[in-house]
């Protein structure tokens, strides 16, 4: 295979003496919300046995508790639960018997939903709303016992082995942090007894399951918290950890609650990589990495420099299931790339909604969205090559139907074209190099800078005709709204019109954050440059002070603007973002002085500038540019046109619903249009 040669670390297998992985490239634990669905397993046979098919050497599952008090619902404890799970790992092993199959036990500790929340201490968790129970004695031995038994319980069921996750917050980290664990008995104190619990739970799990079974930790090798673990209290955790019994160590970054983020967009491919290479020198068994590594060139020079054995990829395999077999096969411009946006991953699994995926919306929904042969081939017209469009032609192309994609613009993409302008957001240019290649995979007929009229459609002869002709951005009804300092947010971003240096934004949704990040803005993309990323978000990767963190203060480069982002809801600016993401633009903007206005009402523009209404006082904001960020509204006028004549007609995306610009809701909607027809 062409892949071997291109990426031979990729593809070499690990010995672990007991049995062989096939290559260095695991789907990582990743929580899917069908663990506690009906039906959740024979889904997540579906799922997870369409990644084994697609090339991985190892899948590890999202997290299981051990018992009722580690999580929200997903537990493994009786022989009665473990049948449940064999529906996943007998399906997995058909679909490929080489590739291992591991379960995480997740024991969430403090973060734990409910009154049963156990930790060390009895600390609450900022990012939590209750505090937990503090542990005694005998219920430390009943937490060890239980996860013990969690481990021989997977091996009933048929996995290969489980990975202990010691790190983000959960139960056995709170353990090794002394903010945390204010112990003074055997388990607290000294570093020494603080590890001993995670230390026990390798131990003990290893003389339940016998020598032949995969045991992983994964460690907190850069915690993020201010006063977190030293550099050297992980390489003795480490080193403990490996002689109690571990196989492989996983090295895991961040804790929940910490404020440097490692899985948005904005953060730079691989940026973690190096501190799981230096860990590496310490120990002597086979070291996991990951954190934004989303494409196969990314992997093969982490393991080329030696940074690790081995490469996780979780989200990435929610885009494309078949990432290792397309680069094994000489493929990667057909890859599907994670462009780490969250929305229907991360962003559903922390509120409590079935994981999918914004560029894929069958992953975890294989047995629901099926994209079959098409019975009778149609000729399918589809107007608008935005995302909506995009994926709808991908798909109906690929059942077999005969597509004719239009669009006025010169280039695809629609307001992806847009997004791909903002610092932090590059990786959409990923998805739009992937629609590139698959329309000529698919024999889709693009027609750009074309512009059609209902006439033109309706006497085409096609079978069905598909609208994605997105939005227009709305201009609101306000005194003064044509005067010379008001610009289209679409100008701004486009680089068409000059931006002064007092702005106001009128809107501050997500596209109002993005042109915010835009214009204040300056220097490298921090997504782009590691040392950028680190020290805009305070972070130390040479000297690794307490949590990576401690002591070090961001820095950022801030144009030279003064910028307000206001809004007319009385809630705080930016509650509407993303639940994973959106933290992170609310503290970058704030490093940059942006002021985030909340409860303001705009009366009138004119030479003074922008007059409003903030909490009942009239103010004038001495602005010389305002940008309208207030709003989409559908453009559907070729629908209308074509619903007279009787065409057989549908309508997808902004043009079907404009309230915000949501490419998530977009390409599901297109997809399963698609699939149907």
């Amino acid at each position: 295979m062409i892949g071997k040669n291109k990426y031979p670390h990729l593809f070499s297998p690990l010995d672990l003496g007991f049995t062989t992985l096939k290559n260095r490239v695991l789907m990582g634990s990743m929580h899917t919300g069908l663990e506690e669905r009906d039906g959740g397993f024979e889904r997540m046979a579906a799922y997870f046995s369409e990644r084994a098919r697609g090339g991985v050497g190892m899948i590890i599952t999202g997290g299981i508790s051990p018992n009722l008090e580690g999580g929200f619902g997903a537990k493994l404890s009786t022989s009665e639960e473990a049948e449940q799970h064999k529906i996943v790992t007998d399906a997995v092993h058909a679909a490929d018997p080489d590739v291992k199959m591991c379960m995480q036990i997740l024991h969430m500790g403090s973060l734990a939903h409910g009154g049963n929340a156990v930790a060390p201490s009895a600390v609450r968790p900022r990012i939590a709303r209750q505090t937990p129970n503090e542990l005694d004695a005998s219920g430390i031995e009943k937490q060890l016992a239980d996860i013990t038994n969690c481990a021989e319980k997977a091996k009933e069921a048929g996995y290969d082995g489980v990975e202990v996750i010691g790190s983000a917050g959960y139960l056995l980290s709170t353990f090794l942090v002394e903010k945390t664990n204010r112990r003074t008995d055997e388990w607290g104190g000294s570093y020494e007894n603080r590890m001993r619990f995670p230390v026990e739970c390798i131990r003990r799990i290893r003389d339940a399951v016998g020598p032949e079974f995969i045991l992983i930790f994964r460690i907190a090798a850069m915690d993020m918290l201010e006063g977190g673990m030293s550099w050297d209290e992980i390489v003795q955790l480490g080193k403990a950890i490996e002689a109690a019994g571990a196989n492989i160590m996983s090295t895991h970054f961040t804790w929940h609650e910490a404020a440097v983020p490692t899985i948005a967009t904005m953060v730079p491919r691989a940026a973690f990589t190096s501190v799981t290479g230096r860990l590496r020198k310490e120990l002597n068994i086979p070291l996991i990495t990951s954190n934004r590594i989303n494409m196969p060139d990314v992997a093969e020079e982490v393991l080329t420099r030696g940074d690790a054995d081995l490469i996780s990829m979780a989200r990435p395999m929610l885009a494309d299931a078949e990432l290792v077999l397309k680069t094994l096969q000489g493929r990667e411009d057909e890859i599907n790339t994670c462009i780490a946006c969250n929305q229907a991953c991360l962003d559903h699994t922390f509120t409590g909604q079935e994981v999918s995926c914004l560029v894929n919306p069958r992953a975890c929904h294989e047995t629901i969205l099926k994209y079959k042969p098409a019975k009778t081939r149609k000729k399918i017209a589809v107007v608008g090559a935005g995302p909506a469009g995009l994926s709808y032609s991908e798909v109906a192309s690929g059942r077999g139907h005969h597509v004719t994609l239009f669009d006025a613009a010169d280039e695809i993409g629609g307001q992806f074209n847009l997004a791909k302008r903002i610092p932090g957001k590059e990786e959409f240019y990923e998805t739009l190099r992937y629609f590139t290649k698959m329309i000529e995979v698919r024999g889709i007929d693009l027609k750009l800078s074309t512009y059609v009229t209902a006439e033109m459609l309706n006497d085409g002869g096609f079978d069905e005709i598909v609208i994605a002709t997105g939005i227009e951005p709305r201009t609101p009804e306000l005194e003064g709204i044509n005067h010379s300092k008001v610009v289209s947010y679409i100008d701004v971003i486009r680089g068409k019109t000059e931006v002064g240096k007092k702005v106001a934004i009128m809107g501050a949704g997500g596209i109002g954050f993005d042109v915010a990040e835009l214009i204040s803005h300056k220097g490298k993309s921090a997504a782009l440059d590691i040392d950028t990323f680190a020290k805009e978000w305070g972070v130390d990767f040479k000297n690794h002070p307490r949590g990576g963190v401690t002591g070090v203060e961001p820095v950022v480069e801030v144009a030279d603007r003064e910028i307000y982002l206001m809004q007319r809801k009385a809630t705080p600016v930016g509650r509407g973002l993303g639940k994973t993401t959106g933290w992170t633009h609310r503290i970058a903007l704030a490093r940059r002085s942006v002021k985030m206005i909340n409860g303001c009402d705009y009366v009138k523009i004119d030479d003074k500038g922008l007059h409003v209404r903030i909490r009942d006082e009239l103010q004038i904001l001495d602005v010389d540019t305002i940008v309208l960020c207030a709003g989409q509204t559908p453009l559907r006028t070729l629908y209308d046109e074509l619903q007279v004549m009787g065409s057989s007609v549908s309508l997808i995306g902004g043009a079907y619903e404009a309230s915000e610009l949501d490419a998530k809701r977009a390409i599901n909607q297109a997809s399963y249009l698609a699939a149907a027809v």
